[in-house]
């Protein structure tokens, strides 16, 4: 078994980018259910006040999906510009690839 020195940092980026997916859903979860509630709490005083038992609350229920859809997208967006991933180096010459053993001479 060979130590790589590399392998607990990775684990620790690994670990750090999976928490990081964690707190997206449960932001993208929790605003979701706000809204809908929202809604819906909405909906039913407007019906309970204008006397239309089921219209104001179908309406705001329908209207709050796209509102949700956006809120998350949002919410995403923003979250993973601020993450900051390590990519590898991309290889620079391509040229200088060893092709079957050999060094190419293009």
């Amino acid at each position: 078994m060979t130590d790589n020195g590399d392998q607990p940092e990775k684990d620790r980026g690994q670990y750090a980018f999976n928490l990081t997916l964690a707190a997206v859903a449960g932001q993208v979860g929790c605003i979701t259910v706000v809204i809908i509630i929202i809604s819906l709490l909405a909906g039913l005083w407007m019906d309970n006040r204008f006397e239309t038992t089921p219209l104001f609350t179908i309406i705001l229920l329908v209207l709050s999906m796209p509102v949700t859809l956006i809120t998350m997208f949002k919410v995403v967006r923003a979250t993973t510009a601020r993450m900051n991933f390590d990519l590898p180096p991309k290889n620079e010459s391509p040229q200088e690839e060893v092709e079957f053993g050999r060094e190419r001479e293009d």
